[in-house]
């Protein structure tokens, strides 16, 4: 499949017109071919005007023709072969079994999100029959099911070229509730958003579908994303990066004229609490394990163990020694891009020259594309006194901090903002303790998991992958799992409609054939 330089607006392939993007070798920062051209606003308006005409004709597909879509969608990006996996490793400097790994995520996610449109459960279809001998007032017949909330923008991620991109988990999620997609692909890895577009469009041509329900555009600055989240035919947007460009778009969600929500996931430094008695019993291959998640994928991941927490004295010192020994080893990694490695290096520069925090290791050094990873340790006491230490160094750095006994630790996870995962590290003899502190772990996380690291995210029905803001822009959603679909759907009630008029879903003889909860039973 050939890289022309192009975006799709509905089912025309355009070369835009605006400005130059050029994707560059990771590993060298060398540009590659072809140039692709931003969108213009005219190609915005033309995306969101076909994504808008779509929206009704999809959003009342059959549960089996929209499954059946997904699964093209999956098939096809398998179909384009090696050339994928060989362009986003050029693009992003992430290694072949990381990118055939997140080929079969992507894939896996569209799969499985076709199961959830074909059992229905989504719909959440709930029936109250009508009872018109009821005193004092006769009681109407209300139906309920959910809904499309309309056309979705997606922002592709720099981190996961596939599975946070054109055709990632919010696209699947949102195709899945039967929203049309308007993505733009994030400019670090241009080549690889048009071969998976292309598998898209495919799908949508095959399927027999409005053209409308897929477009993909490229942005040579800040206007077309901008001006996606602010076009009033785009009902809700789905977002992977900073703090600065969720929030950003977070802003202009909010002053339209007609609100709408920004699924923004932003920074997150994940905390990991060491208890005492497992810290006692097996320092050293904890810290073995952690430095291992640290530096996985050059520690570009949302999960990352980006804070250490555990009570000071020798078991420790006997963790901190061990982890230095294991990172002085690592070689230092590839970023994503330039300007990634570049930030890194700056956040890592910044946290090792604050006055009160001790450099415990450094990996080793590489060249200006690479990140050297750095282990670092500061007081319980220092850490809540100065808040720019929670802030997330992206990449493979983290803080130990050192806490007097675990009602410091508490008081610290009191103290931070809202995060991703929450990990603890137990021992049976330490389960009375964990058990005071997960409700407070609760109130700041979207998962917590037991002795292990949360840079593994499982796609499936009881994965929560969001959390309290700043981790994410609303914690009661998350952008993995069968979960994520509910983003993208809002609630509907029918009072007295005819049952010609009803939707299949909530029609009295249930011609879908879904579970369904009526007069209060399932």
């Amino acid at each position: 499949m050939t890289i022309n330089g192009e975006m799709f607006i509905g089912a025309r392939a355009v070369r835009g017109t605006q400005g130059e993007i050029r994707a560059v070798q990771a590993e060298t920062g060398e540009p590659m071919e072809p140039a692709f051209g931003g969108a213009t606003l005219e190609d915005l308006d033309a995306a969101c005007a076909l994504a808008d005409a779509a929206f009704d004709t999809y959003r009342e597909t059959s549960p089996e023709d929209r499954a059946r879509f997904l699964e093209a969608i999956a098939d096809n990006i398998m179909g384009i072969g090696d050339e994928l996996i060989e362009r986003a490793m050029a693009e992003s400097g992430l290694p072949r079994g990381r990118l055939e790994g997140e080929r079969g995520r992507t894939c896996g996610q569209l799969r499985l999100f076709a199961q959830v449109v074909r059992d229905g459960h989504y719909l959440d279809v709930r029936i109250d029959h009508a009872d018109p001998a009821r005193t004092p007032a006769p009681k109407p017949d209300l139906r309920l099911r959910n809904i499309p909330v309309g056309p979705v923008a997606v922002f592709g991620a720099s981190n996961f070229p596939l599975a946070f991109s054109v055709a990632g988990g919010d696209t699947a999620s949102a195709l899945a509730a039967g929203c049309p997609v308007v993505a733009k692909a994030h400019s670090a890895h241009p080549g690889t958003s048009e071969l998976v577009g292309r598998a898209v469009r495919k799908a949508v041509a095959d399927c027999g579908l409005p053209e409308g329900v897929f477009s993909l555009l490229f942005d040579s600055g800040r206007t077309i994303g901008q001006g996606l989240v602010a076009d009033a035919r785009i009902k809700a947007a789905g977002f992977t990066g900073s703090r600065g460009g969720g929030t950003a778009l977070m802003k202009i969600a909010q002053n339209r004229p007609e609100p709408i929500p920004v699924y923004a996931e932003m920074s997150s430094i994940n905390p990991v609490i060491l208890f005492p008695n497992a810290l006692a019993a097996k320092a050293e291959s904890t810290a073995k394990a952690f430095v291992g998640s640290l530096t996985l994928g050059a520690g570009q991941f949302c999960t990352n163990p980006g804070l250490i927490l555990g009570i000071d004295g020798p078991d420790l010192d006997t963790f901190v020694a061990a982890a230095a020994a294991a990172l002085g080893d690592m070689p230092a990694a590839t970023m994503l891009t330039p300007g990634i490695a570049k930030a890194y290096q700056t956040g890592v520069e910044a946290i090792g020259s604050h006055n009160t925090v001790e450099t415990v290791a450094r990996g080793k050094a590489g060249h200006h594309c690479q990140g050297q990873a750095g282990l670092f340790q500061t007081s319980a006491e220092d850490f809540l006194a100065h808040h720019e230490l929670q802030d997330e160094i992206f990449g493979a750095a983290s803080l130990i901090v050192r806490c007097a006994d675990l009602e410091t630790v508490t008081n610290v996870v009191d103290h931070l903002e809202g995060q991703l995962t929450g990990a603890i590290h137990i021992v049976e003899a330490d389960h009375p303790e964990a058990a005071k502190l997960i409700p407070h772990l609760e109130r700041k996380v979207g998962r917590i998991l037991v002795n292990g690291f949360g840079t593994g995210v499982e796609v499936a029905h009881a994965m929560v992958h969001g959390g309290p803001y700043p981790s994410t822009a609303d914690g009661r959603s998350t952008s993995v799992g069968s979960k994520a679909i509910d983003r993208f759907l809002r609630p509907v009630s029918y009072q007295d409609l005819p049952d010609d008029l009803l939707p299949a879903a909530l029609k009295q003889a249930n011609p879908l054939g879904i579970e369904r909860l009526v007069d209060g039973k399932r």
